[in-house]
């Protein structure tokens, strides 16, 4: 990683920080600052990782819908990192109730906490791809949203990620507090909890066991490893250019359908697993690929993990973790 994107003796709070995504970085920042992790614990990838009991690491249990305990938490925060929220396109369709609080009650409560800090440098949040609708093909950052129908509960994730979105520039726009979006294109790793298509082809391919494809696998993703995504977040908590913008981080190399990654699983592990296909899921993503130049030209970003190389590194965790 470039000099450019680190950071030394900041005070980083990380929402959502015992989460997939959001306890991965925290082993980028560890070393060099101290960081406050505040998360509900619905899931915990944190308890996988060797620094969880790091000195320099305070775990804070609490809601992102209490405002009072988010603001008393935040308290001499530099840097925020907003990862908390409901995601897992099953559990969306199951609690759309709560996926509208969390995404965006609890952004509004993040952003107003970030806002009385002193000194807050940079608050990053994430939205999500999910904003560019059934179809996204090379979408930029200034593609239009698509928001889908009103009753079809997969949109209710969009819509509330959006409204965060616009939230967020909002807060720089008025307020002056310096906000970046990121939008996360299918993220996969060691240690992801909840769901996840390659965590779980990966495992029942360890295993030999059947792979199931919702649809007939020709939907079309593009994935990106997660220290990737990692690298797009540094970039945008460090670098001044990013404040007030929104970016695409994904992986536009590693482009496939569902039934060549469940191929692909099967031959990079040597497995003896067969694929069936089953009922196509509700409102499914068709296609999703990102254009990321405006992170490429203006962050220096560039998803550098294959798919092969990701498969391998993410079986091996999944392994570690059969094993024990």
């Amino acid at each position: 990683m470039s000099n450019m994107t680190e950071l030394s003796g900041q005070h980083i709070f990380i929402t959502g920080g015992a989460g997939f995504i959001g306890s991965s970085l925290i082993g980028k920042l560890i070393e060099r600052n101290s960081v406050t992790v505040y998360d509900n614990f619905s899931r915990d990838s944190l308890r996988y990782k060797p620094y969880r009991d790091h000195p320099h690491l305070k775990v804070v249990q609490g809601d992102i819908l209490d405002l009072n305990a988010l603001k008393k938490a935040i308290q001499g925060a530099s840097h925020i990192v907003h990862a908390a929220g409901i995601a897992g396109i099953d559990t969306v369709i199951q609690n759309p109730v709560k996926t509208m609080q969390v995404n965006m009650i609890g952004s509004a409560n993040l952003l107003e906490a970030a806002a009385g800090l002193t000194e807050c440098k940079r608050v990053v949040c994430f939205s999500t791809s999910e904003v560019f609708g059934q179809i996204a093909f090379r979408a930029r950052e200034t593609s239009h949203t698509v928001l889908g129908a009103v009753g079809e509960a997969r949109w209710t994730y969009a819509v509330s990620k959006l409204a965060e979105e616009h939230m967020a520039y909002a807060y720089f726009k008025e307020l002056g507090l310096p906000t970046v979006t990121v939008r996360p294109f299918n993220v996969y790793g060691p240690e992801q909890v909840g769901e996840g298509a390659i965590k779980t082809m990966v495992h029942r391919a360890l295993l030999d066991e059947p792979i199931y494809i919702h649809g007939d696998g020709t939907q079309i993703r593009a994935w990106c490893y997660v220290d990737d995504m990692i690298d797009g977040i540094l970039r945008c908590l460090t670098m001044k250019e990013a404040v007030g913008e929104s970016f695409n981080i994904g992986n536009e190399r590693t482009v496939i359908t569902v039934y060549g990654l469940a191929s692909t699983i099967i031959r990079v592990l040597g497995s003896k697993s067969q694929i069936f296909f089953g009922e196509k899921k509700e409102a499914d993503i068709e296609l999703r690929i990102p254009q990321v130049n405006k992170a490429k030209e203006m962050l220096g970003f560039s998803a550098k993990v294959d798919l092969e190389e990701g498969i391998r590194r993410t079986a091996e965790s999944i392994k570690k973790n059969l094993e024990q």
